[in-house]
């Protein structure tokens, strides 16, 4: 069973665990190994303080008791009136489950519910497995791109993608 709902004060140990888990197979190949491991590793303690300031919605997938997948959105910081999803990371151990498209639908739900009729993110362009669970979930491609620096001085290009709430 799948469960859907919003991340608590207590939850920020999972978000990290499931962010570092999802970042170090699909964003660390990009990235020499000790940037990598530092990267990883500032993943699993930042949930905290992001779950304190409140800002955006953080969703938590569970599936069976075990948390497996989260989601961030808030208003678009770039296009007025449109929603974004900010993060959007499920364990690799859980994927193919459906907690990842349960999750999705839930985030949209949340949207809608929110007053938002629109909704875009970025990812990257060198990551087909997030491009197509995307294109799988109603996403399409707007063309913009953008170069994204995590920290390294190696910026990497970002594809954007959008669909209706």
């Amino acid at each position: 069973m799948i469960e859907v709902r919003r991340a608590g004060p207590d939850d920020g140990h999972v978000l990290g665990e499931i962010h570092a888990a999802a970042w170090e197979v699909a964003y660390a190949p990009f990235f020499e190994k000790e940037f990598a491991a530092a990267a990883v590793e500032s993943r699993r303690i930042r949930w905290h303080k992001r779950i304190a300031d409140g800002t955006g919605t953080i969703l938590l997938a569970v599936l069976d008791g075990r948390p497996l997948a989260l989601s961030v959105h808030l208003p678009s910081p770039t296009r007025p009136g449109v929603a974004e999803i900010s993060s959007f990371y499920c364990h690799p151990n859980s994927w193919g489950s459906g907690v990842a498209a349960a999750l999705m639908t839930e985030t949209l739900r949340h949207l809608r519910d929110e007053g938002f009729a629109q909704v875009h993110l970025w990812t990257l362009r060198d990551t087909p497995r997030s491009r197509r669970f995307y294109v799988k979930c109603g996403f399409t491609e707007t063309g913009a791109a953008r170069s994204f620096d995590f920290g390294d001085g190696n910026a990497l290009v970002q594809v954007e993608y959008e669909r209706a709430c």
